[in-house]
């Protein structure tokens, strides 16, 4: 397996790509148990989290990761933010906890997404 590093940038470069590219395909990453939090709303399911994920598009500026229990990777993202394609972009940060998908080599989904805009 990979260092935690690799696999954490390998995933947020999927991610994202994903996400301003066909955003619907996120749902792929995600589970009926995984969770989002954006701001101060909680998602369950992946469908629920792609719905609330339409309009945003990011500019990612750091990637950290760690190992965790299980097997897992925490990912911390820090970047910027245009929502409505404005010019006046936010800043964000993201933290994906990543689990290993039962019975495949390699592969990951996203347990926990917690999203927070950075105003301060």
């Amino acid at each position: 397996m990979s260092n935690p590093e690799e696999i954490a940038k390998a995933f947020a470069n999927h991610y994202y790509n994903i996400f301003d590219t066909d955003r619907k395909n996120l749902a792929s990453l995600y589970q009926d148990h995984s969770m989002l939090t954006f701001e101060n709303d909680k998602i369950q399911g992946k469908n629920n989290i792609v719905n609330k994920l339409l309009q945003i598009k990011h500019a990612i500026t750091t990637i950290d990761a760690q190992p965790t229990a299980g097997g897992g990777i925490l990912v911390f993202v820090c970047g910027n933010l245009a929502i409505d394609n404005s010019n006046q972009p936010l800043k964000f940060s993201q933290v994906f906890s990543l689990m290993p998908i039962q019975g495949q080599q390699g592969g990951f989904f996203v347990l926990n997404d917690l999203f927070r805009l950075n105003y301060c």
